[in-house]
């Protein structure tokens, strides 16, 4: 079998590269890429079917991404929340821990998409021993997110490295990792990747699965191999207009998930970041799709719905609204529309 390193090796990276089976490329395919990077796997490759279709959209550029003229180079502000380089401090017991600047695959919808991939995202030994020394000076972070770029692109020994200097401050309770390779290079995750993992519970992993032709058998070996080791898994997705923004997919997508041990955790509106915009759909949409997933199907499959606030605000839950009264009587709705009351006079 052809090695993690060797597939990442043959990425496309210029649209004159995509094989001619998908038919004319557009120009903007070229422009964009000249802009935010291009890369596809031959394993991400091989998931497309047809130009156009949800995994396409979420991995060849296009020409919209140069015509967004509403949204923000940095929408979650994250430049201004790093105390030190590539180390985001937005929350009071939590820090965003940022150790690589590569992916197996360049997304097109996201957030970090002004500087993953590009020269603008420099991380050096010297970085990474700043973020270290942030976190063992500032005793009230307890939970540290390590993330990118994509973190399971470094190797067994960088990562354990690194997981071994912040596993060793005592204030540290919790270690996650957000990764996107089980999606998008499973074959990334081995045996001896999953094994050392494992050393550093308690170890959470963050994964990021967006349509249910993402959900292979190849995905399924690397979760299971992971889930294996103890490592409790999550899936944040993104809502994204011609992906996923249907609620049949959605709930598809949700049920798939729990079928490789990966359970749903947010359901995330897309951030307002520049190149993106014609990935956004409007928020009632959501609300939409997650009523077609309350109790229509396993509560296990219901992620919590949630906007990042613009500006470095934090995420917000957004809620379909069930309450019709509230008083000494909390009149609601439940997920058929049936009138339901509830004795709130206590």
């Amino acid at each position: 079998m052809q090695g993690w390193q060797n597939i990442l090796k043959n990425s496309i990276t210029r649209a004159e590269d995509l094989p001619v089976a998908f038919g004319p490329i557009d120009e903007g395919v070229a422009l964009a890429s000249q802009v935010y990077p291009m890369r596809i796997n031959p394993y991400y490759l091989s998931l497309i079917r047809q130009k156009g279709d949800p995994l396409w959209k979420q991995a060849v550029p296009c020409l919209e991404e140069l015509r967004d003229d509403v949204c923000f180079e940095d929408p979650l502000n994250e430049e201004n929340l790093s105390p030190v380089p590539n180390l985001i401090h937005k929350y009071p017991d939590r820090v965003l821990f940022l150790v690589c600047s590569q992916c197996a695959m360049y997304c097109r919808f996201c957030t970090r998409k002004r500087k993953v991939g590009t020269s603008r995202m420099v991380i050096t030994r010297e970085s990474l021993a700043a973020g270290i020394a942030y976190i063992e000076n500032h005793p009230e972070i307890r939970d540290v997110l390590i993330s990118g770029g994509d973190p399971l692109l470094l190797s067994d020994e960088q990562l354990d490295e690194i997981l071994t200097a912040v596993r060793r401050i005592p204030t540290v309770e919790i270690i996650r990792i957000g990764t996107r390779v089980p999606c998008t290079l499973p074959m990334r995750v081995t045996v001896r990747l999953a094994g050392m993992l494992k050393k550093f519970h308690p170890l959470y992993i963050n994964t990021h699965f967006n349509h249910p032709a993402e959900i292979t058998p190849e995905a399924a070996k690397a979760c299971g191999r992971l889930a294996g080791a103890g490592i409790p898994l999550s899936c944040q997705t993104v809502l994204l207009r011609g992906v996923n923004d249907d609620p049949l997919t959605m709930r598809e997508l949700m049920q798939k998930l729990l079928r490789i041990r990966v359970r749903p955790y947010y359901l995330f509106q897309a951030d307002m970041t520049r190149g993106t915009n014609h990935f956004r759909t409007p928020v009632a949409l959501g609300k939409e799709i997650m009523r077609s997933l309350i109790g229509h199907t396993s509560g296990l499959a219901v992620p919590t719905y949630a906007l990042d606030a613009p500006g470095g605000g934090g995420k917000i839950p957004l809620l379909p609204d069930y309450v019709r009264e509230e008083g000494e009587q909390l009149v609601f709705a439940n997920y058929r529309g049936m009138t339901c009351f509830y004795d709130n006079s206590c």
